[in-house]
């Protein structure tokens, strides 16, 4: 791991003894870290992707500082370790800095707490980064009844670096149509013989249902998407499949795949992705017990190796094409949700997956969670329907790099 130290001294200190002056601290990081150290007049040679922390080793540096804010890392890390006037230094900056919207942070303390640290920044900075470039698929266009859903594609673009990439569907059903039964009986039968048991479904369906992953999946290679969000009812006239069995094979292969044009929660299940390296069930909160803090979250499709095991189905709504109800394992879970237009709210919580729930009235994959905090967020201030669920406990993560990229939290 390499660290560029953009070393801001006072030019009444020479440079040996900025180095004598920190041996202490200079020392520890180069135990932990690849240090590069770079004078601040050379700041312009570092590139986005140079993880880069200011070391204020003097005082007397804040107007060097700010005559380079154009060029200085986003958001700012200081480095301080008080000698020679440097935390000093460090405060006047970063309230210059905050005062023109700008974040920064400084790193001072406990020399093992400062490494820790340091770990934290560098792993929001690598997952930022990677979003940089990532293509989204917009299948179709969102469902109409996503009001609450929409994403400005130039904000979006600025504020995270991903792109939104709209598909028509007359390229899915063109693909759709190009492939034939035979090529995909092979992957059927396989599948159903994973299945804990199969109800509603046909073989037919299976084989529809099939011949549309495959035509998604060579779209997703052809644009080179990261992910995809589709349109899952419009699909249902041309084809008579839904795109449930799709999705749950894509999220399987790492290939983040959503419902219903959510362009939100698309977004959501891509940054758990980037951040845990873990795929995730996007739900509709279904009940809510506020007195209890408990949600039921369910939908009509789940990442099949998210499951402990699973039935094929079904799609709940429309009662055509293969849905999949997957058994989840209990234990802890976290619910996260990305808001807004231009995708700076955030709902967190923790919770405990206590069962699989059957409720007849329901999409297939249902899960009962008892929240950490209290569930009338989703009764008096909800971001919107679709809710994004993984397992495990990521909150203190999640929020870390939420807020280190400006986004206000909702409770």
């Amino acid at each position: 791991m390499v660290i560029n130290l953009i070393t801001f001294a006072s030019i009444l200190h020479k440079q040996a003894s900025v180095r004598s002056s920190h041996e202490v601290i200079l020392t520890e990081l180069e135990k932990y870290f690849t240090v590069n150290f770079i004078d601040y007049q050379d700041i312009d040679k570092l590139t986005p992707n140079d993880f880069s922390i200011l070391f204020i080793a003097t005082g007397g540096v804040e107007r060097l500082v700010i005559q380079h804010f154009e060029s200085l890392p986003r958001p700012a890390i200081l480095l301080a370790d008080g000698m020679q006037n440097s935390l000093a230094a460090a405060l006047e900056i970063s309230s210059w800095l905050r005062g023109r919207g700008m974040r920064s942070e400084i790193l001072h303390g406990e020399l093992s707490e400062i490494i820790k640290r340091i770990f934290v920044l560098y792993s929001n900075f690598k997952a930022q980064r990677s979003l940089v470039g990532m293509r989204i698929g917009v299948m179709g266009t969102p469902s109409s009844w996503l009001i609450a859903s929409n994403v400005d594609y130039l904000l979006a673009k600025r504020r995270w670096g991903i792109e939104y990439i709209d598909v028509p569907l007359n390229r899915v059903y063109e693909y759709y149509e190009q492939i034939t039964d035979d090529e995909v009986g092979e992957a059927c039968a396989s599948l159903a013989g994973k299945a804990l048991a199969c109800r509603e479904a046909t073989p037919e369906d299976m084989i529809k249902a099939m011949r549309l992953y495959h035509a998604i999946k060579r779209i997703v290679e052809e644009d080179k998407l990261s992910a995809i969000t589709l349109s899952c009812f419009r699909l249902i006239e041309q084809t008579g499949t839904t795109g449930c069995l799709a999705l749950a094979l894509l999220n399987d292969e790492g290939i983040i795949a959503g419902c219903e044009g959510d362009l939100q929660s698309i977004f959501s299940m891509l940054v758990v992705k980037v951040l845990t390296g873990k795929s995730t069930f996007m739900a509709n909160p279904s009940m809510i017990n506020a007195r209890t803090n408990e949600v039921i979250l369910a939908h009509c499709t789940v990442g099949i190796a998210q499951t402990e095991k699973f039935i094929i189905r079904n799609h709940f709504e429309t009662e055509s094409g293969i849905g999949i109800q997957g058994i989840l394992p209990t234990g802890d879970v976290t619910i996260v949700k990305c808001g807004s237009e231009c995708l700076d709210e955030y709902y967190l919580s923790t919770g405990t997956l206590t069962e699989n729930t059957n409720y007849i009235n329901m999409c297939r994959t249902q899960v009962r969670v008892k929240l950490h905090s209290p569930a009338e967020y989703f009764l008096k201030n909800p971001l919107g329907n679709h809710h994004i669920m993984l397992h495990g406990n990521y909150e203190t993560m999640l929020d870390e790099f939420l807020q280190a990229n400006g986004c206000k939290r909702i409770e």
